[in-house]
């Protein structure tokens, strides 16, 4: 089911439209609860559904398995595309691929491994638009993100888009593990100001980390510890009208635990973060474990509806914006500290 704002979204077609959905066979199974088999599993999904000659092969699925295997798969795909890296093609967000992902992939993920729940969902309003501002963390691939959208599909029907970290649309070590596309089809909306406005205009339903990058940032020393908020949000919400939904998110910080972050060298391959645990160790013997994560409970707590009306003259309109972020990051800390502390 779609949501009356599903109207303004692109009616994009599958490339390829197979008469069946996407059904589990043995291997994916064993993906699923293999690590290495993750980044497999998601992109054997896509071949289901796109034509991507440029995608992973069999022989290079097998070397995902085992240590150091995916230098090989690297390598075989590299000289198979004739020395150049996977071209950088443009998707546009495709609401059906969205839900077959869903119901056929990330459902079985957030069930079984993740155990994700909605606590207080009295609190979700029928429809949207929205903004779902949620607490950031895990320093890995998104997973708190992916799990939420897919509960408030499942529970409100639904059609969630995530503001995405421009990276997951186009850093090079990104599009050799995912297809170029596959962030954009998914739904991501760049984290830049244009792309952020020119959604919520839209009307659509957009889980957004007030946050930033400075959620993953902070590591496992201060977990659970808010940072400091973007006030793109709330200029947004005032502007268009759109209300806030803040959602409280525990186990997030349990997806990569005991990390830290070096800065430098972070910098120097220009990514958003780059984490560093005991847990890389694994990583460097198998780098197709890049978009897996520790097993947790992600539980989200449902805050009531917050209506920004900011009804200041244009000299203290920035003072106005600014303070609203911060009694939210006040309320969300204190929530989040006594949820904690149980």
């Amino acid at each position: 089911m779609i949501n009356q704002h599903s109207e303004n979204l692109p009616n994009t077609q599958l490339k390829k439209a197979p008469l069946e959905g996407y059904k589990f066979s043995w291997f994916d199974w064993f993906c699923l609860w293999y690590p290495p088999g993750w980044l497999i599993l998601f992109n054997r999904h896509w071949q289901h559904y796109q034509n991507d000659p440029e995608g992973w092969n069999w022989l290079e699925y097998g070397l995902f398995l085992i240590p150091g295997g995916f230098y090989l798969a690297l390598l075989s795909r590299w000289l198979r595309l004739g020395f150049r890296s996977p071209r950088k093609e443009i998707g546009e967000f495709d609401p059906k691929y969205q839900q077959a992902f869903g119901e056929e992939v990330l459902g079985p993920i957030v069930k079984y491994y993740f155990r994700g729940e909605l606590q207080q969902v009295e609190n979700l309003p029928p429809t949207g638009p929205l903004i779902v501002a949620m607490n950031h963390a895990g320093m890995c691939f998104p997973w708190d993100f992916l799990t939420l959208g897919y509960l408030l599909t499942e529970a409100q029907g639904w059609v969630v888009q995530p503001v995405t970290n421009p990276a997951l649309f186009e850093h090079p070590w990104v599009i050799w593990w995912l297809p170029s596309k596959w962030s954009q089809v998914l739904g991501g909306v760049r984290a830049e100001l244009d792309d952020f406005e020119a959604a919520i205009a839209q009307g659509k339903i957009l889980l957004y980390a007030p946050e930033g990058i400075r959620g993953p940032l902070k590591g496992w020393k201060r977990r659970y510890q808010l940072q400091k908020f973007d006030v793109s949000f709330i200029q947004l919400s005032d502007r268009y009208q759109v209300p806030i939904l803040p959602v409280v998110c525990i186990g997030s910080e349990f997806l990569h635990p005991w990390t830290v972050n070096f800065t430098k060298l972070q910098r120097l391959v220009k990514l958003p973060f780059l984490p560093f645990s005991p847990l890389m160790f694994a990583l460097i013997l198998f780098p197709s474990m890049g978009i897996w994560a520790m097993r947790t409970r992600l539980r989200y707590f449902i805050q009531p509806l917050e209506q920004v009306g900011l009804k200041t003259h244009s000299g203290k309109r920035r003072v106005a914006i600014y303070q609203q972020a911060q009694k939210l990051r006040e309320k969300l800390q204190i929530q989040i500290t006594l949820m904690v502390n149980k």
